[in-house]
């Protein structure tokens, strides 16, 4: 399970992570000073568990929790108790006061496998419905049935997307990571922090951006290789 330790204080952060390493199955991914440090390393890292502190300089634990995709767990840490009541609202499965002793630190980890293993089997439901060739999206208080091969390109808006068809564009409530895990990877790829594409419906690109129809997409610098390296150079025609 890979994890982040999000901590303003050097000392706490190096202390996580020993604690971490005591934890079999427990990948740390990476230590991080600040919720905004975290958003953007989240942005393009898988993260199954966050050990998050709350009072932070900017963006404290509570409110960054609130913009935790739902499939990502949350354990508090903090030196303060009378933030208990507040972690419950954004649904951490636990809340650990420093100091940590290794026996409680265990013990929230081994709630978060369980929820994990929970959560795992959710997803594989849910992409056991991608084998079929469309999903259904809810949006404003309709449900529609949407083709993968009419979607063109998604744009993500916070916690909303807009899916875009050749006839319509449709609005619906979850964010770009998450209807991205239920899309089929062989066609659909995502190219910056606020684009997923049809790969069937590219008409031309460069290393800058994607021409799709009259829409200019532009490519993120870190997902710039992968799109190059799986799906271009493996598609590309040669004049051997």
């Amino acid at each position: 399970m890979n994890c982040i330790v999000i901590d303003d204080e050097p000392l706490a952060r190096e202390g996580m992570g020993l604690l971490v390493k005591k934890i079999k199955g427990l990948n740390l991914l990476a230590s991080l000073n600040s919720a905004n440090a975290a958003a953007k390393f989240m942005d393009t890292e898988s993260v199954d568990l966050v050990f998050l502190d709350i009072q932070m300089p900017g963006t404290n634990g509570i409110e960054f929790a609130k913009t935790i995709s739902e499939n990502t767990l949350v354990i508090f840490t903090t030196a303060y108790a009378e933030y208990a009541l507040d972690s419950y609202e954004v649904d951490a499965i636990d809340y650990l006061l420093k100091p940590i002793t290794f026996s409680r630190f265990q013990k929230a980890v081994d709630k978060a496998f369980s929820y994990h293993e929970m959560l795992q089997s959710k997803v594989n439901s849910q992409i056991e419905s991608v084998e079929k060739e469309f999903i259904f999206v809810k949006s404003e208080r309709r449900i529609f049935k949407i083709y993968f091969k009419d979607i063109r390109y998604i744009e993500g808006l916070k916690d909303y997307v807009v899916i875009y068809t050749q006839d319509a564009k449709i609005i619906t409530a979850i964010n770009l990571k998450n209807i991205y895990e239920q899309l089929p990877q062989n066609i659909f790829i995502r190219v910056s922090k606020s684009y997923i594409v049809n790969f069937e419906h590219i008409d031309s690109l460069d290393n800058n951006d994607i021409l799709i129809g009259n829409q200019k997409i532009p490519i993120g610098n870190s997902f710039r290789d992968y799109l190059f390296d799986e799906f271009i150079s493996k598609n590309i025609l040669n004049s051997k």
